[in-house]
């Protein structure tokens, strides 16, 4: 978010808290995107704060809710308040426990990481409800590409590269991947995953889509997928070229806030031009 529309969040999630009896008296942001996250002292709660019009906070918290309910490695709502979303001045604010992160932090095991990541999509097959195909993000990121108003700054050469690889792997996915599509988290990258006292915990559901596993794994340290035999080894390396073209996409966009998120962005575009000259004609088809 700008500053200024983060200070604004910030100051929704102090009045929603309060509002509901909790002492808010400080705010601590601890991650600023699409979104902020926002842990609230001395209540110790953690606030996730979206833009009205985003329209993403009740379909993640009823999705969070139902899937801790069946025992699922997700963050809890807040329990000292009801659920619900609660909007202020332009922001959806929905209120979280926080987890303390162990102390000295600890590199996530990828075995535990798999295993936790399995119950995951356990309790995602077990829930009917309506979510993009993972193909429509492709797309978006296919759309972002082929717009060079919004990515000025992308050479031609990298934006064909870009825009093909999007294109063929997206098809190509869809193709080896359809028969056995499930509801995905749709990014679950170490970025959302908590390490707790009481193991992993899964966080950020907003990007929830149906596809096959392995464009959930494609988002995970490599080191994941080898303590998944069950997982087409062909398919989860396409969806991990896909997946690399998907987030350098993201960083030329021009309104892109990731700090250092230009310089990843050339330095993914090497790493797919490595990964197409090693996997050749059958990626570039």
């Amino acid at each position: 978010m700008q500053p200024s529309e983060a200070r604004r969040a910030v100051a929704a999630a102090v009045s929603v808290a309060v509002s509901l009896g909790l002492t808010a008296d400080d705010a601590v942001v601890l991650q600023d995107s699409n979104k902020l996250t926002v842990r609230l002292l001395p209540c110790d709660v953690l606030a996730r704060v979206a833009p009205v019009a985003h329209q993403v906070a009740r379909f993640e918290m009823e999705l969070a809710r139902r899937l801790a309910a069946s025992g699922c490695p997700v963050a809890a709502l807040e329990p000292r308040v009801e659920p619900g979303v609660h909007e202020r001045d332009g922001f959806e604010v929905t209120l979280w426990t926080y987890y303390e992160p162990p102390a000295p932090p600890r590199e996530v095991p990828a075995a535990d990481y798999a295993r936790a990541l399995e119950r995951l999509h356990a309790g995602l097959r077990e829930i009917d409800v309506p979510a993009p195909h993972f193909t429509d993000r492709v797309e978006r990121a296919r759309r972002l590409v082929a717009d060079r108003d919004r990515t000025p700054a992308l050479a031609d050469a990298d934006r064909e590269l870009l825009g093909d690889t999007l294109r063929s792997l997206g098809r190509a996915v869809g193709e080896r991947g359809g028969g056995a599509e499930q509801l995905l988290h749709g990014e679950p990258h170490p970025g959302n995953v908590l390490a707790t006292e009481n193991g992993l915990l899964f966080i950020d559901f907003e990007t929830c889509c149906r596809g096959p596993v392995e464009f959930d794994l494609a988002h995970a340290p490599e080191e994941v997928g080898e303590h998944c035999p069950g997982a087409d080894r062909e398919l989860l390396r396409q969806c991990r070229i896909l997946v690399l073209a998907m987030i350098t996409a993201w960083r030329w966009d021009k309104d892109d806030q990731l700090p250092d998120g230009r310089r990843l962005g050339t330095e993914w575009l090497g790493r797919i031009r490595a990964a197409l000259d090693r996997n050749g004609p059958e990626i570039r088809r």
